[in-house]
């Protein structure tokens, strides 16, 4: 019973396997669009002549008769560009109704004649095999090998013949050739795919990692922000009984609890904070920025003008301006504004040697725009191994104030980084009052964006 359940699992295979008629074409070359199919056609053709004149004038079978064979033999090879396996089967039925035909016409002391495979057909199925072993799986193409050989022993070495030349040997051979190579074929293009896919994801992967460590380290500045809010309000509330004559127990009880509530959320905050920083407890400093360590004061707008005498002890010259009524600005518009000026100066340093740039800011009533610009490089930049996380930590401080943000090259061969920060949320129309990005020249714009792209280095 172990047997007979043994066979028929492998009968289901082998059904399961070669009967049938699923599409399975050959794809165009990568670099030679459809020249494989092409010089499939062409061996096709070749093939059709070559087994009409073996069979007719060789093998003495009827020429109409032997141009149906060939027709068959020839229809598979091109038929196995789409469904290698039915194509497989046309070339097995073509190849023995040839080998049978011209059994039949054999007689003792005749001309020899190559038998059971003629040269077209071995040339023909050659064609099948291999296209059957870079499409199906490799079980598939060991299966159709083995019936191959098989039909080719039962024809030669059970049925037999009279006066030829046996090939059945040779062919076999030939054909276990073509299959291991066929396999070797798939397996290095599935390889190729699979390393592709696999890049393609860690490309993302790294991306995303990049993204949640932007995001993270904006969190843990925006903490020290909202920390420091809270504790003035828990002050506030404290104070507060003390400045009111006589105060109503209803009020102490309120201001106790604003009080309570205030000191929770800045424990919770506090450990929040602590988590974010321990991820990363060696990260370097920004660059220019003047921050020796992570726990240091996150910098205002105050402080740009320190920022500015950095860049330029670096080596390159900056330009500041100011418009519209100065005024203190929420601390998250500030912060924002600090490090998109930093990160821009930064990016000019590195990726624009010689070039000069200018700092432009623009008070408006619900907001603040913030230009930086710089002028054609003089020299090419340096090599950059960093990981282009400028730009991307531009994006997510302007999106978190629902800002809007253009980089991109100018006509002159310069670079510009344009943001609007507005003040009271997304209520305003803040893209009335973003930058209007300046059209970049078309063949200066990708090359001149891939060389200015920001790096980590330029951004920590």
């Amino acid at each position: 019973m172990r047997a007979r359940g043994r066979v028929e699992r492998v009968l289901r295979a082998l059904h399961d396997d070669l009967w049938t008629w699923r599409a399975d074409p050959l794809p165009p070359s990568v670099w030679l669009l459809w020249l494989p199919h092409g010089v499939v056609c062409l061996a096709a053709f070749g093939v059709l002549g070559g087994d009409v004149a073996q069979l007719s004038d060789n093998g003495g079978v009827d020429p109409g008769f032997a141009f149906l064979i060939a027709l068959g033999q020839a229809g598979a090879m091109v038929l196995a560009l789409w469904r290698p396996v039915a194509a497989w089967w046309l070339s097995m039925a073509a190849i023995l109704v040839g080998a049978l035909a011209v059994r039949a016409e054999m007689v003792p002391g005749g001309d020899k004649f190559t038998w059971p495979w003629p040269v077209a057909g071995i040339i023909g199925h050659l064609f099948v095999l291999l296209l059957l072993a870079l499409r199906v799986r490799t079980r598939v193409s060991v299966e159709a090998l083995v019936l191959t050989a098989l039909a080719t022993y039962v024809v030669q070495g059970l049925v037999g013949g009279l006066n030829y030349q046996p090939t059945g040997q040779l062919a076999v051979i030939l054909f276990a050739v073509f299959v291991v190579l066929g396999i070797a074929l798939r397996g290095r293009r599935e390889a190729r795919a699979e390393l592709k896919q696999q890049t393609s994801l860690t490309a993302e992967e790294r991306a995303r990692r990049t993204l949640l460590e932007e995001r993270g380290r904006i969190a843990r500045e925006l903490h020290d922000v909202v920390a420091h809010h809270m504790s003035v309000i828990s002050i506030q509330a404290q104070v507060a009984p003390l400045l009111v004559e006589n105060p109503s127990d209803e009020l102490k009880e309120n201001l106790a609890g604003i009080r309570q509530n205030a000191l929770e959320a800045l424990t919770e905050l506090r450990r929040v904070l602590g988590v974010l920083r321990s991820e990363h407890p060696d990260a370097p400093a920004m660059s220019g920025g003047g921050d020796v360590a992570p726990h240091a004061p996150q910098p205002t707008l105050d402080r740009l003008d320190a920022l500015v005498e950095n860049i330029r002890a670096a080596g390159l010259t900056v330009t500041t301006e100011t418009s519209g009524t100065r005024r203190p600005l929420p601390p998250g518009v500030e912060l924002s504004a600090y490090r998109i000026v930093q990160e821009a100066l930064s990016n000019v340093l590195r990726h624009a040697p010689g070039a000069t740039a200018r700092v432009h800011l623009t008070y408006l009533p619900i907001g603040l725009r913030v230009d930086v610009t710089n002028t054609r490089p003089q020299r090419a930049p340096a090599p950059s191994d960093g990981a282009g996380h400028g730009l991307l930590g531009m994006r997510e401080r302007v999106a978190m104030l629902d800002g809007t943000l253009t980089a991109c090259s100018l006509p002159d061969g310069g670079y510009q980084v344009a943001a609007f920060l507005p003040t009271d949320g997304p209520d305003h129309p803040a893209h009335d009052f973003a930058p209007d990005p300046p059209a970049p020249d078309p063949a200066h714009d990708s090359a001149h964006d891939s060389a200015h792209e920001p790096t980590e280095d330029d951004t920590r």
